[in-house]
């Protein structure tokens, strides 16, 4: 089976509902586009049988994007997952499929290669004075065969003037609003373009030499799309001088802070103080805590409970909707997981003191319901003001970080959970801290097979942290 180079997305799924409708397995079937010479055993597709197949949606977006795909094996590689559907239905949602993994993989890089071409062609002015609309031209050189699934967006973009996109492969051409498709052509001469200076200056003028990162830009704009781009010509002399125009840029820095950052330094000093009261009173302090504006809706302040010299401090995210009517921490469907799990790790909750980074309940209303939402950096950097006193009160040896919320309260940082956790590591007043994840994200997992996986994790950080605290001065 010959797929045409325009067209292919029809002209695949016309060929293979009509392969599927025969019982053809995909065995039988040699597929092929334009750039191959036909097979030796290539026929017409058989006549079409009675038998229909239900495609989920899935598969069909799937499709339209890998056969866009450069790689030949792609229209068998569509057909065999087709010819499979038939027995199991469920295929789609299978993530550990072969077959599924390298299809997915090629419509990632087909849509890598749309967002490409839409970054990075550059037009130039063809049109001649006088003309009805204005008339521009492109070269570009896709990866992939993403001139025609991309050619919409350039309509929509550009409806009010005539272009032409050619490349190798296809060449797209918007005239009068109708696109009109053709086979690929050599790189014609293309005029120099006025603008195309004024393009340039922008661009060196928006490049911030203090956050240069070469890999990272040459990842988000590979080499390959360079020679097209007016821009790139300066990007060698402007990563060459960038050192010295950030030395430049730290010498004309202001040394005095603008008057508008008054205000702004004053709240980061309120930030940077500690609870100066006695432990006795921080239970009603923080039960009256106006900080943040989460106390505004929430039923009350969920406190810290359990023994005031307890070695191990339990640090979770924030309190739910049951923690919030009930007034204590770790109660609900999370708490129950969390209990189940700290009994199977050797650890007795009533031991430890068990609290949360954020005191107060943040959700957002949905009819009868309380929909929890993530607290804010911000949010978070206010009540760490109490999880600091409630840190000084208590004195752990070891705190057990539960969640991002907790991570970020800790250690500034949120990031990257799964790599962090379930190791020790020291804080600044020696105090061990281990990073886990939080129940609610156990209960959130949706595979049976990674939501044990998880569990097994928690547990097992669970019963780092409760040997560390056990562990003699």
């Amino acid at each position: 089976m010959t797929m045409p180079s325009i067209g292919t997305a029809l002209a695949w799924r016309d060929a293979a509902r009509t392969l599927i409708s025969a019982n053809v397995p995909p065995q039988s079937v040699t597929w092929g586009d334009e750039a191959e010479p036909p097979g030796l055993w290539d026929t017409d597709p058989p006549a079409v049988g009675e038998t229909a197949v239900t495609v989920p949606r899935g598969f069909i977006a799937l499709a339209n994007a890998v056969v866009w795909h450069n790689d030949p094996a792609r229209f068998a590689l569509l057909y065999r997952v087709l010819w499979r559907l038939r027995d199991t239905p469920h295929l789609m949602s299978d993530r550990a499929d072969a077959d599924l993994a390298a299809l997915r993989q090629m419509e990632k890089n087909v849509h890598r290669c749309q967002h490409k071409m839409k970054a990075f062609v550059r037009f130039r002015d063809v049109g001649t004075p006088g003309d009805a609309r204005r008339s521009f031209a492109a070269w570009f050189e896709p990866t992939h065969h993403t001139v025609e699934p991309t050619a919409p967006f350039f309509a929509r973009r550009f409806g009010d003037m005539d272009w032409r996109i050619i490349t190798p492969d296809v060449s797209a051409s918007f005239i009068n609003g109708q696109i009109t498709l053709a086979a690929g052509q050599a790189k014609p001469p293309l005029p120099e373009d006025a603008s195309e200076q004024l393009w340039t200056t922008y661009f060196r003028n928006i490049f911030n030499p203090a956050r240069l990162k070469v890999k990272a830009m040459q990842s988000e704009m590979p080499k390959k799309y360079w020679k097209n781009m007016p821009e790139t010509a300066a990007i060698p002399e402007m990563i060459e001088n960038a050192p010295a125009r950030v030395q430049e840029m730290n010498r004309a820095a202001p040394t005095i802070p603008p008057l508008r950052a008054a205000k702004v330094l004053k709240h980061v000093a309120t930030l940077g103080t500690v609870w100066s009261g006695s432990p006795d009173e921080l239970t009603a302090a923080i039960s009256a805590c106006t900080r943040c504006d989460l106390h505004c809706n929430a039923t009350q302040a969920v406190l810290g409970e359990g023994p005031s010299d307890a070695a191990l401090m339990i640090v979770g995210e924030q309190p739910g909707d049951q923690e919030d009517l009930a007034g204590r921490p770790f109660v609900g469907p999370a708490g129950k997981l969390f209990d189940q799990l700290a009994k199977e790790a050797g650890l007795d909750r009533e031991k430890a003191y068990v609290t949360n980074a954020v005191k107060h309940f943040k959700f957002k209303p949905q009819g009868r319901r309380r929909i929890h939402q993530r607290p804010n950096t911000s949010e978070v950097l206010h009540c760490k003001w109490w999880l600091d006193a409630e840190r000084a009160a208590v004195k752990p040896k070891v705190i057990l970080a539960m969640g991002a919320t907790a991570a970020l309260a800790l250690t500034g940082n949120c990031s990257d959970m799964a790599g962090r956790r379930g190791v020790a590591r020291i804080l600044a007043d020696d105090t061990q801290l281990v990073l886990t994840f939080h129940p609610s994200y156990i209960l959130r997992i949706r595979d049976p097979g990674e939501r044990h996986a998880a569990a097994n994790d928690l547990r097992r950080d669970l019963a780092l942290a409760h040997r560390l605290s056990l562990k003699p001065e």
